[in-house]
């Protein structure tokens, strides 16, 4: 062997000492981790997060499915965990800001992508969360639109026969889905309370009733005194176990 040089086998076992200190360090850290476990993909990773997320309402599930599918999967369906970095995820933020998404779209695709990977990070098959800290793009909220009473009763002399519903919507503040779902027997006229305990929300497009929006436990909610008398006229002769006080039939023939 010439002068200066070394041997194969002493290079091999000097990568070989070097990878075992480093492995003894990350063990005596708490962070090493098998690098068989990190072989899997996000794609296949992100499938078996989502079985597990049995608490998720329908609406948040098909979300969660719509960017894993529209914005998460097309970068990183192959890429082994082992090979997601906080400079790749940084990198798909910006490409994803530059193609013209929304911001809050972006940051919705980046919180479920930080999701999939904190359940990794929790399985022992990375040591930490590349997503955590990256910069993401600014939601500027708009000032909110509040009708007067003037535009309010306007409004519902403009749709006709669903007036009543506008001027409900209006002076209760339910949400379209709680009002949707709202049955007979949730309606107590006489103390002017609406129990509000479920809501629709369209899935794949099919109306799926749920709890209300963030899981919110029922609550009770005042009607105006002046809306009583004509929501006693919609609702007459209906049975306190029927459904759909606000179904777009009833409005027919109101």
């Amino acid at each position: 062997m010439r002068p200066g040089r070394r041997s194969l086998g002493t290079s091999t076992g000097s990568r070989a000492e070097r990878w075992e200190a480093s492995a003894k360090a990350a063990i005596s850290r708490g962070d090493w981790i098998d690098p068989a476990r990190a072989r899997v993909t996000v794609g296949a990773w992100a499938a078996q997060w989502m079985r597990a997320q049995v608490q998720l309402k329908p609406s948040t599930r098909a979300r969660y499915e719509l960017a894993l599918r529209r914005q998460i999967l097309p970068t990183w369906e192959d890429i082994p965990l082992s090979a997601v970095s906080y400079a790749e995820v940084a990198a798909w933020v910006q490409r994803l800001t530059a193609s013209g998404l929304a911001p809050a779209t972006v940051r919705y695709a980046h919180r479920v992508l930080s999701l999939v990977l904190a359940h990794a990070v929790r399985d022992g098959r990375m040591s930490r969360n590349p997503a955590v800290g990256i910069r993401l793009p600014r939601v500027v909220k708009e000032e909110p639109v509040f009708l007067d009473h003037d535009q309010v009763a306007r409004l519902a002399d403009a749709c006709g026969r669903y007036g009543l519903l506008v001027r409900f919507l209006a002076y209760t503040g339910l949400r379209w889905g709680e009002a949707s779902a709202l049955r007979v027997s949730r309606l107590d006229l006489l103390r002017r309370r609406v129990t509000v305990a479920v809501a629709f929300a369209e899935v794949g497009g099919e109306l799926v009733e749920g709890t209300p929006k963030n899981h919110q436990r029922r609550r009770s909610v005042p009607i105006p005194r002046f809306l009583v008398d004509e929501m006693a006229a919609h609702v007459a002769g209906e049975g306190p176990g029927r459904a759909g006080v606000h179904r777009a039939e009833r409005w027919a023939a109101a």
